[in-house]
């Protein structure tokens, strides 16, 4: 009689070798390393916030919980310090103003590199990352040299500030919305001139509309990486009251801070992120019904 051979079952170590192996199975383990990287990034800013509600003075120890102390109530509290209260008034001053100013110019510089066709346009083009392969420190120290010694008229102060981060920020500016020219292509306003309107009708009534996205996202990343910002902020700064939050944090550290700090930082925190909200859902609301890249 013949006899049927039948191979013995793959035992668990190798039908688990297989499942790793598989180079058509699904992502296995990305989503750990997602998990990671949140619980490495948001758990340090969990705790700094949790610390603006402790009831005493220690940052490392929790003291109880305490809503309004450090944010109303303490005499060093947000409200009743003068320095912390002239810190954020100076970041959310100078924040609105970076991106009232670096936003226009960053859409019309994108929309200019877009158009732009010539030997020259590469070098426009490289000038404009130039923020972004140059360390911010050369960048800070190139203004603060340049405020003193060149235009010395400007002086340092609020105003140096506000025109050094203004440059340096637009290349944001410049890179999303010249993504968003090369997704959305000519057709549109090539189309509109064929129907009878001049190019900067074209320009203000079809081109700028279907920007609005990318102006929406920019205007917000301006928003939130000038809030923040210290190096030039901190370079481009001869006075205590032209001092932004980074800094002053970054002052008090060396002594012994106190929970108001954290409570300072958070009021950053929700500031940038109610705008980075009010941004996305615009974002969401304008390209409603676009269809994705193929």
């Amino acid at each position: 009689m013949s006899t049927l051979l039948r191979a013995d079952p793959p035992s668990r170590t190798q039908r688990w070798s297989r499942w790793v192996r598989n180079p058509w199975g699904q992502a296995r383990f990305l989503w750990v390393v997602a998990i990671g990287y949140l619980v490495w990034t948001l758990v340090p800013v969990f705790i700094a916030v949790m610390f603006s509600f402790n009831a005493g003075k220690a940052q490392t120890t929790w003291q109880g919980f305490s809503l309004n102390r450090w944010y109303t109530q303490d005499v060093s509290s947000v409200a009743q310090d003068a320095e912390l209260r002239s810190a954020l008034s100076q970041s959310l001053k100078l924040s609105v103003l970076v991106m009232l100013i670096a936003v226009p110019l960053g859409v019309a510089f994108a929309i200019a590199l877009d158009r732009w066709r010539g030997r020259t346009a590469g070098a426009s083009n490289f000038v404009m990352l130039f923020s972004f392969i140059t360390p911010e420190i050369a960048i800070g120290v190139g203004l603060f040299l340049m405020v003193t010694q060149l235009v010395t008229a400007l002086g340092l102060g609020f105003t140096s500030q506000v025109l050094g981060l203004s440059m340096f920020e637009m290349a944001y500016t410049v890179i999303i919305v010249r993504a968003r020219l090369l997704s959305i292509g000519r057709g549109y306003e090539e189309a509109a001139m064929d129907l009878g309107a001049s190019p900067t009708q074209a320009l203000r009534r079809v081109l700028l509309p279907l920007l609005l996205p990318a102006i929406f996202a920019s205007a917000a990343i301006v928003f939130a990486a000038a809030i923040d910002n210290f190096v030039i902020s901190q370079r481009l700064c001869a006075a205590a009251s032209c001092q932004t939050i980074p800094i002053v944090i970054y002052s008090s550290a060396r002594r012994s801070p106190l929970p108001s700090l954290n409570a300072l930082a958070s009021i950053t925190l929700f500031a940038t992120t109610i705008v980075l909200a009010l941004a996305y859902v615009g974002y969401r609301r304008l390209t409603r019904g676009e269809r994705p890249a193929a």
